[in-house]
């Protein structure tokens, strides 16, 4: 997956998947969207993630032509369809509310959209027979076929999605576009669900793009990640890259949950690498950072904790001093809140808090009790300290 601003290359445009180049979207004044250059690898599992309001959705109704760009070009399989109907750029979505005709029958339902094809396409569209067989097949593949006499008011919020599903796919889509199609599910069947999309994917064989505010979803779900804010695309890549590589604080602290801790801190760098320093808290990386001042983060997994000892590490790697506040068991694993010894000593608090998960079997400290806390130099993260952006060396290791 490419997000720049190049221009569109011509192999690019030739191959399949979904290209825009240069899309812009406004309301009125407001820039909703603004895309220079994004190529959906073809059949892909591509999530775009955020928080709601940066552009996602609308980035969706782009490419299935429910709305129009103000400028830039979508193709979809080596096709300009920026001024193409939905009905003919070999799209099917799904709502967030599924948009099931509460009168119809599943069955009717997921035929719904083959049936008008058939009357109104002048070729003749599918036959009786065909959309009788697609519609059985979609069902069989969803686990639908007990249901199909239902109407939406007789299902579950699970079968409802499996529904809307069915019935996007039935017109066998070059490119399938999910909006948000599990949040209004409970935690439970999102996890079925998550496993169904998956699976569906694979048995298909199309380009899928879901649009989520749910960076578990994003994680666990897609091949290719795009991370957006405020319109923009801040990252793309494959999940483990956008986890372990964030490219900016914007992606460490929304991918990944709990979110990377970030800290300020003061940089002295000679020939043998540098030193990092703030209030109970030091580092020693054996690189040399042109920055008298940076942010440098570290995943909660890749903390461990040890009982307290005053003093610098003599190891590369960080080391902070500190007090645990609060301790959450989840299950499987705990996660300890802690505040840097410096901040709890009266000095300034300023990103000095901290969180490290621990299996749930390994002994969790009390709160109030004194720790430090150890991080391997190679799981350390530089960012910038003024515009968040990765440097060059992010990873330091």
């Amino acid at each position: 997956m490419e997000a720049s601003g190049a221009a569109v290359d011509d192999a690019d445009a030739d191959v399949g998947g979904v290209l825009l180049d240069g899309v812009v979207k406004r309301y009125g004044t407001q820039t909703v969207l603004d895309v220079p250059r994004l190529h959906i690898p073809h059949r892909s599992f591509t999530v775009l993630v955020g928080p709601s309001g940066c552009g996602k959705s609308t980035g969706l109704r782009v490419v299935s032509g429910l709305e129009t760009p103000d400028s830039g070009t979508v193709m979809i399989n080596g096709r300009d369809v920026t001024t193409t109907p939905p009905g003919g750029r070999g799209v099917s979505m799904v709502f967030q509310d599924f948009a099931l005709y509460p009168h119809l029958t599943v069955e009717q339902n997921i035929a719904f959209s083959l049936r008008l094809e058939a009357k109104h396409d002048r070729r003749g569209g599918p036959s009786r027979a065909e959309i009788a067989r697609r519609v059985t097949d979609a069902c069989e593949m969803l686990g639908l076929q007990p249901l199909r006499r239902r109407r939406p008011g007789q299902l579950s919020g699970g079968e409802r999605q499996r529904v809307g599903v069915a019935r996007a796919i039935v017109r066998r889509p070059g490119v399938l576009l999910l909006d948000e199609p599990l949040s209004a599910l409970d935690a439970q069947l999102r996890q079925h669900a998550r496993a169904e999309l998956i699976r569906l994917h694979r048995e298909l064989g199309n380009t899928v793009i879901l649009v989520t505010h749910d960076q578990l979803e994003a994680l666990s779900m897609g091949t290719h990640l795009v991370v957006m804010k405020a319109g923009r695309i801040v990252q793309a890549g494959s999940p483990s890259d956008v986890y372990r590589r964030p490219a900016h604080t914007f992606v460490a602290t929304f991918v990944g949950s709990p979110a990377m801790n970030l800290h300020h801190v003061d940089v002295v760098s000679d020939a043998q690498g540098s030193r990092l320093t703030a209030a109970g808290m030091w580092a020693t990386v054996p690189t040399a950072i042109p920055l008298p001042r940076v942010r440098v983060g570290w995943r909660p997994a890749d903390g461990t904790l040890e009982p307290f000892a005053a003093g610098r590490p003599s190891e590369p790697g960080l080391s902070v001093e500190g007090t645990v506040d609060v301790i959450e068991f989840t299950g499987d694993t705990a996660v300890v809140h802690g505040i840097s010894q410096g901040a709890a000593a009266g000095r300034s608090a300023h990103d000095l808090p901290w969180t490290v998960v621990i299996p749930a079997r390994q002994p969790a400290p009390a709160v109030g009790e004194r720790v430090t806390v150890r991080v391997p130099h190679t799981h350390l993260h530089l960012f910038d300290p003024d515009d968040g952006h990765r440097l060059a060396e992010g990873a330091v290791g």
